[in-house]
């Protein structure tokens, strides 16, 4: 069997090197032929990521018979959009394999089970929201007026240019002069 691998951090200082390992793994033991691996660096809650849309294109002209990814939040956090990708790789006769988590969808246990973690990738991710929510209030309380990443400014090189870490330095120069320390 041919398949696609697909993987995704959320970040670009995290690594995606223990998924790919543990996917290459699983695909020697199953003696599977990769054509592929897709890998995303954007949030499970983004639905448009490059690397998804190209292997969905992929999929569509029939290059593999399956994707093969390492947990399902690595494909979304939306249970409505992990339902609709689903429902797009079954149009297109290509299953969805797990590995973490045994879930199969080319039998009617791995569909439900699709469901079940699905709605519970989507619950993890509203509870983040949540707790970074309640810290957010949390530090208002306490009079803080900056809070997080200034507005408009996700890009990390944008930041570096913007001056976004010089905030951070001039911060940092203030406390070491209120606690007596030469800069």
């Amino acid at each position: 069997m041919k398949v696609a691998v697909y993987v995704r951090v959320s970040r670009e200082d995290l690594h995606a090197d223990n998924q790919q390992i543990a996917i290459l793994d699983w695909c020697k033991t199953k003696s599977t032929e990769i054509h592929d691996t897709y890998t995303d660096t954007l949030s499970g809650a983004v639905e448009h990521r490059p690397a998804l849309t190209r292997l969905l294109a992929d999929a569509e002209k029939g290059l593999f018979q399956a994707v093969v990814i390492w947990k399902l939040d690595r494909l979304g956090r939306s249970l409505q959009h992990l339902i609709k990708t689903v429902n797009f790789l079954e149009k297109n006769h290509v299953d969805l394999i797990c590995i973490t988590q045994n879930l199969d969808t080319t039998t009617s246990g791995g569909k439900l089970l699709f469901h079940i973690f699905g709605a519970i990738a989507e619950f993890e991710r509203t509870l983040i929201s949540e707790r970074t929510k309640a810290g957010l209030d949390r530090v208002r309380a306490q009079g803080k007026k900056t809070l997080g990443r200034p507005k408009g400014k996700k890009d990390s090189k944008k930041r570096a240019t913007q001056g976004y870490y010089d905030r951070y330095d001039r911060q940092d120069r203030e406390r070491q002069a209120r606690e007596g320390k030469p800069a």
